[in-house]
């Protein structure tokens, strides 16, 4: 058998876990930063009116076989996930987390209006 000339992906977490940060960096000032870490980003929400509680929105954090960027608007607007391309939808683990193991610039760009248009979404549902 011959062996095969292509190698296997680069995995390079932090390069992936700095672009999924710069999403949620951009939409920090509505937001608390809780977590700022070099493997754990989260923004959350002081206070919630619809469920008077704080609670975490967004984030993203480096495990040991891929980088998650974890999106809770996705259940307080149904339509997200329909919005979804069928390549993003394959990264979707479990109903609010997308895994990254590899650096995937069209779907990072995805992933910026999802959480732009997540983010607005949840305002107007009065969840932020």
């Amino acid at each position: 058998m011959a062996a095969s000339s292509q190698k296997p992906p680069v995995r390079d977490f932090d390069t992936i876990f700095k672009k999924l940060r710069g999403i949620l960096l951009s939409h920090a000032e509505k937001f608390v930063v809780s977590v700022d870490k070099p493997d754990h980003y989260c923004l959350a929400v002081s206070f919630s009116p619809k469920f008077r509680k704080s609670f975490p929105i967004a984030w993203v954090k480096v495990s040991k076989s891929y980088v998650g960027f974890h999106f809770m608007p996705i259940y307080f607007a149904p339509s997200l996930k329909k919005s979804l391309s069928a390549k993003l939808k394959a990264r979707m683990h479990g109903k609010s987390c997308f895994n990254f193991k590899t650096s995937d610039p069209v779907l990072f760009e995805e992933l910026d209006r999802l959480a732009a248009t997540g983010f607005a979404l949840s305002k107007n549902a009065r969840v932020l």
